[in-house]
């Protein structure tokens, strides 16, 4: 499974809302700037993520992005899925009752197939938002710089 760009760039922007949580809402070219993505294709973007639910907006001066509902309740997977669809590593070859298919394998091969798409949801359906940000917190925390001498 290769994630599109609009789809990494989704992840990316409610990550940097989750990291930003409580801190009130977010201007789109401090989120584009802070992730490095076009402001342009990232409003579409959050536009989109507004209309499933995952964000929301304000206007206004002090307007801007924040999540519409906690970090720790939404997933890596529930994003990828609604951005981009079901989540599959690979498809399923099976080609129905084709006498010619039979006893190749693709059963079997198939079956291998749904047990890692399986495994790769399951992951991505057990991250949250919350989950991404401490990891990144205790990376920072665990890469502070010493320069006493």
């Amino acid at each position: 499974m290769r994630l599109s760009k609009k789809c990494q760039y989704a992840l990316k922007a409610l990550f940097e809302l989750a990291l930003r949580n409580n801190a009130g809402p977010v201007k789109t070219h401090d989120i584009a700037k802070a992730q490095g993505i076009s402001t342009r294709f990232l409003e579409v973007i959050l536009n989109e993520l507004r209309h499933g639910g995952f964000v929301e907006s304000r206007r206004g001066s002090e307007g801007g992005y924040l999540l519409a509902r906690p970090a720790k309740d939404i997933t890596v997977g529930q994003i990828i899925t609604y951005i981009q669809g079901p989540i599959a590593i690979v498809g399923r070859q099976l080609n129905g009752n084709n006498p010619e298919h039979s006893g190749t394998g693709h059963e079997a091969v198939d079956g291998l197939w749904d047990e890692i798409n399986h495994a790769v949801s399951k992951v991505c359906d057990s991250k949250t938002f919350t989950d991404l940000v401490e990891l990144e917190l205790a990376r920072r925390q665990a890469h502070v710089p010493n320069y006493v001498i």
